[in-house]
């Protein structure tokens, strides 16, 4: 264990059985604790005592940005769903309806947004593969079964049905077989994001099983690994019991001449505000591996510019590079989440002002929606008024990549489909962008509300 360090902790998650546990160790008031209760019904809620007893200010909640980041709050859900699941959970005779109930509304919830299911699973010999996902035509995702779970969930998280036990909803690849397979039919992939979930849930003999085969597939060039462990579990690179170990795997992907990039997923500086956070992200990347660090723009998290301004500095100061700032999806509680794009331009625009050269390598605000990567570039002002200028920063069709277009400016807007595209859009960006037709266009809507959250 490296020096200066407190007696390893060992990890446990709690979850919805252990509230009442964490309310009266931390002195919840009695409403919070029955939010908390009856929201974990429908999103998932995980913490751990990282994240209890480092990270959320008690004397500030409800309010507390990491309270908010981890915690199920009023508001998540329509107040008549929240009725509706008081009433069903105060009687045990009523466990039949409260599920159906559950069932239904995580379905309004649009559980995979921007067509993961149905346009990103990709096929081989006309069979789906499990646990893929192949919307660039450069990137394949991995999500290796044993790593669809975190250290801790995020109340924002896209992927939250991951986490709620219905296989349907699950992405999840029993071993990497299937990956390697289909890397062999597609030597025009040469990054792999290895994601979840959080793959550096895994053991490291079990990460190890899904890294290395990879390590045989010449056309793979870059090895990505999404993760949130370095904010809510730092431990998992410190002081677990095979931290030492999972540091040597990453060494061994970078001999093998690959790049390694470690996705660090950061909401709010005080995640890196920890002496046992700056030392995962250094032991991290003595390995060789990069460091990159993004985030969505939340409401009641970080949706202001000082604490955007701060948390870059601070990823820059460990040696790490800030990447995206992207927009909340368009998924789970996102009515409670949103920031409009013209806000969020607002706040993307105050914070990278103040940020030294070498920061300024973070994008956004990006909007990872349905055709791909879509960055506001910020607004201007024409003689027919105000237009977000926008840009395809990746594309599902690799010929839009870096093509720029405009949209009216809406300051209520917050999602791709809810923009009026400029009527000058080329035909083939805006057969792809979709969005609301340009105005005397009599085309039918892409995107719209109804296609987004059905019933």
């Amino acid at each position: 264990m490296p020096a200066g360090l407190p007696e390893p902790a060992r990890f446990k998650a709690f979850g919805p059985r252990h509230i009442d546990d964490i309310a009266r160790r931390h002195g919840l008031p009695d409403d919070i604790r029955e939010t908390v209760r009856r929201i974990s019904l429908v999103l998932p809620f995980r913490v751990n005592e990282y994240v209890l007893s480092q990270l959320i200010d008690w004397d500030r909640v409800p309010d507390d940005p990491m309270f908010q980041l981890t915690f199920p709050q009023r508001g998540m859900l329509a107040a008549a769903d929240e009725d509706q699941l008081a009433k069903l959970s105060a009687d045990p005779a009523d466990k039949p309806l409260l599920r159906e109930a559950v069932q239904e509304i995580r379905g309004r919830l649009n559980p995979h947004p921007s067509g993961q299911q149905q346009l990103n699973v990709p096929r081989q010999d006309g069979v789906q593969l499990p646990g893929l996902q192949h919307k660039y035509r450069e990137t394949v995702l991995y999500f290796p079964g044993q790593g669809q779970t975190c250290h801790a969930y995020c109340t924002y998280c896209f992927r939250w049905a991951q986490f709620i036990g219905d296989a349907d909803l699950r992405f999840a690849a029993p071993d990497p077989a299937g990956l390697i397979d289909y890397l062999g039919a597609h030597p025009e992939v040469h990054d792999v994001l290895v994601t979840g979930g959080d793959p550096m849930v895994m053991s490291t003999e079990r990460l190890r099983s899904h890294l290395e085969p990879l390590l045989g597939v010449a056309s793979v060039r870059t090895l990505r690994i999404g993760t949130k462990s370095v904010a809510y579990w730092p431990q998992r690179y410190v002081t677990d019991p095979d931290a030492d170990d999972v540091l040597r795997l990453f060494e061994r992907v970078v001999a093998s001449g690959r790049q390694l990039a470690v996705m660090a997923h950061f909401s709010h500086p005080r995640e890196l505000a920890t002496d046992l956070a700056q030392r995962a992200v250094a032991r991290i990347r003595a390995t060789g591996a990069v460091v990159y660090c993004q985030a969505p723009l939340i409401a009641h998290v970080n949706d202001d510019a000082g604490v955007w301004s701060a948390l870059w500095r601070a990823e820059l100061a460990v040696g790490a590079v800030p990447y995206y700032l992207f927009v909340e999806r368009d998924t789970g509680p996102y009515d409670y989440f949103k920031v409009s794009l013209a806000r969020a331009v607002q706040i993307f625009t105050e914070a990278y002002r103040t940020l030294p050269g070498l920061a300024r390598t973070v994008r956004g605000p990006v909007m990872s929606a349905t055709p791909g990567k879509v960055v506001v570039d910020g607004v201007e002002e024409t003689p027919d008024g105000a237009h977000f200028r926008l840009r395809m920063l990746q594309a599902r069709n690799p010929a839009l990549v870096g093509r720029p277009f405009r949209a009216r400016f809406s300051p209520a807007a917050a999602w791709l489909d809810e923009l009026e595209l400029d009527p000058a859009t080329p035909p083939d960006l805006v057969a792809a962008v979709g969005g609301v037709a340009p105005a005397g266009d009599d085309q039918p809507r892409r995107g719209s509300r109804t296609q987004r959250n059905p019933a």
